[in-house]
């Protein structure tokens, strides 16, 4: 079956459907990551967003329910050159088309993602359509499309209850904004005693658990939007409360302590961004997926120490509070898709709470 993917600048792809035969509205952004495409469905960071595959041929190891980083895809679309048309791994459960398909998931294959990401690297991410209807009317496809904003993306992944899990190191609250589930692996892995909160959880709960330690989780969407919970982090951070926050959670910290952050031309998303600790000077090749970022000068202009930047753009991508006991980082520690060079930040948060 034929699928059309239409950008808000007029550029029309023509490829072929898998996953779900509908159509969708979404912003459109890519990805350099090779492997790790059933985290990248899973994240809840994704909502909202059609993904682009930089690499070549998709698919080729089916999927596992395993690996994923919560219980179903959040992404609104998936953009391929090239759907693998077999499954080969011994831990395989299925091919992508099914998986997709079960889960109303729409893709387009068959397209050429080398430009259709020149596209979006020249001209910055923007809102597409994808469908299987043959687009009539161009400009008022166009139109719909311009028109397309989502929000209330934290409030759509967050999950809607407490739930715990049990242990014998410190007591530590992760507020959940749309967190990957390697992330309480690792947390648990270092023995913390871990209770997940909803994003909208009041600050007072929190502190009235007497916890030793707070984790502000990723999850997707402008930051910007998350008035509430800036406010809630304000409240826990003033508290005195040892946290450590990561991706949104990273953003929304600044946004508490008076920062400001703006929207990327295209955004950081893959498994082999170049970061510098700007105290030893080491580089880590880091796991990213934001669209956003912390200004700079905004930043220190707030009293925070920069303590991670990125190589290629020099973007802030970790703060220190001076005199709270506070870090943050753009990129993931957890780095589920790579290499697990900055775990060590986990050991630093558990140090922190002694």
């Amino acid at each position: 079956m034929k699928a059309f993917l239409l950008l808000e600048d007029g550029h029309l792809f023509t490829g072929q459907s898998f996953g779900a035969p509908r159509t969708t509205i979404c912003e459109i952004v890519f990805t350099t990551s090779m492997t790790g495409y059933i985290e990248l469905l899973t994240d809840p960071s994704y909502a909202g967003q059609g993904v682009v595959m930089t690499y070549p041929l998709v698919g080729n190891y089916g999927y596992c329910i395993d690996d994923g980083e919560s219980l179903q895809p959040h992404v609104s679309a998936f953009i391929l050159r090239e759907l693998s048309r077999y499954d080969s791994n011994f831990r395989t459960q299925g091919n992508l088309n099914d998986y997709l398909l079960k889960n109303e998931i729409p893709g387009i294959q068959g397209i050429d993602t080398r430009a259709l990401t020149k596209i979006l690297r020249n001209n910055g991410t923007m809102n597409g359509m994808i469908t299987t209807e043959p687009i009539e009317d161009v400009d008022a496809a166009l139109e719909k499309i311009r028109a397309y904003k989502h929000s209330k993306l934290v409030e759509s992944v967050t999950c809607k209850e407490k739930h715990h899990f049990d242990a014998n190191g410190p007591r530590i609250a992760v507020i959940d904004y749309g967190i990957k589930k390697s992330i309480i692996e690792r947390l648990r892995a270092r023995g913390f005693e871990v209770t997940v909160y909803p994003a909208l959880t009041t600050a007072e709960e929190i502190i009235n658990d007497k916890l030793d330690g707070l984790m502000l989780s990723n999850g997707p969407g402008d930051p910007k939007q998350c008035t509430f919970e800036i406010e809630q982090i304000r409240k826990l951070i003033n508290y005195g409360i040892p946290t450590f926050a990561i991706c949104l959670g990273h953003q929304l910290t600044a946004l508490a302590m008076d920062a400001n952050t703006e929207k990327l031309k295209y955004g950081h998303r893959g498994a082999n961004h170049p970061v510098r600790d700007l105290s030893t000077g080491r580089c880590y090749i880091t796991s990213q997926n934001h669209g956003y970022v912390v200004n700079r000068e905004s930043a220190l202009k707030a009293g925070m120490e920069i303590s991670f930047e990125n190589v290629n753009d020099h973007t802030v991508e970790g703060l220190i509070m001076p005199g709270k006991k506070v870090f943050t980082t753009q990129f993931h520690p957890e780095a589920c898709g790579g290499p697990l060079d900055t775990g060590f930040l986990f050991d630093k948060f558990k140090e922190m709470m002694k």
